[in-house]
């Protein structure tokens, strides 16, 4: 990744670990519009932060103790928005590296006043390594990630079994990660490798839905509308982290 690529100036170190070589996505060009420029520079500081080697302090960012949800990959926001708006009481945290991305998902916070999303500029592998402590998590979203369809670059698929057993990791007891693809090929590698984790069990989404603890309905989006209307199947998987023996699943957070 060449640093002219990247529409903010960045030092050669920021570039390394906002862009790492081999990476879960694709750049994307883009820069911000004036209006987006203004409620970056403003509010950048109280919303989001970039990756970092520091553990998320969730009540100090948020102000409260709540269940805790983190988006990989949140894009333009869309989805992020709309699912933080139908529960207010659940934290989400979205993880993204493209920056006019997440300026759009920042003007929705301040439009629809979302006092319950925050943000993280980085990889979202490098996100729940150093950012996010062992079992904290209610919840982790993947939605749509980069299928990286060519065989010699199935090496930076996000979904790799190094990233199902960080996840699982970071879930709490009881924690379940959402993820949703129209890849074909992905999605049968997405379910043999989730499979493969033995910190996670596989759950249905109509049987099983009841005891998930935080909301499964996406918005349709610009890109899965595309997909759609190109006759592509969305697959989606749920997968739930055990209990130790003896702790309780069905608590919220």
């Amino acid at each position: 990744m060449n640093q002219s690529e990247d529409p903010t100036p960045a030092t050669a170190d920021d570039d390394a670990r906002l862009f790492p070589r081999v990476t879960a996505y694709r750049f994307r060009r883009g820069t911000m519009r004036p209006g987006q420029q203004r409620n970056w520079d403003e509010h950048w500081p109280t919303y989001g932060r970039n990756v970092a080697d520091e553990l998320v302090d969730r009540e100090e960012w948020f102000g409260r103790d709540a269940p805790l949800i983190l988006e990989i990959g949140s894009g333009t926001g869309t989805s992020t928005a709309a699912m933080a708006a139908a529960e207010p009481d659940v934290d989400v945290i979205a993880v993204e590296v493209y920056q006019p991305g997440l300026a759009q998902l920042l003007g929705m916070i301040l439009r629809e006043e979302l006092h319950n999303v925050r943000m993280i500029r980085g990889d979202g592998v490098d996100v729940l390594t150093n950012m996010i402590a062992p079992a904290s998590l209610t919840g982790v979203r993947v939605f749509f990630p980069d299928p990286w369809p060519k065989a010699r670059h199935h090496k930076r698929r996000l979904l790799q079994s190094g990233t199902f057993d960080l996840i699982a990791s970071r879930l709490r007891p009881g924690g379940v990660l959402h993820v949703a693809t129209d890849h074909a090929d992905y999605a049968e590698w997405i379910g043999a490798t989730g499979d493969a984790e033995p910190a996670l069990e596989r759950i249905d989404a109509q049987s099983d839905a009841g005891h998930v603890p935080f909301t499964l309905e996406r918005p349709v989006t610009k890109f899965e509308g595309k997909g759609l209307r190109e006759d592509r199947e969305i697959a989606e998987f749920l997968w739930r982290r055990g209990a130790a023996p003896g702790q309780d699943t069905q608590r919220r957070y």
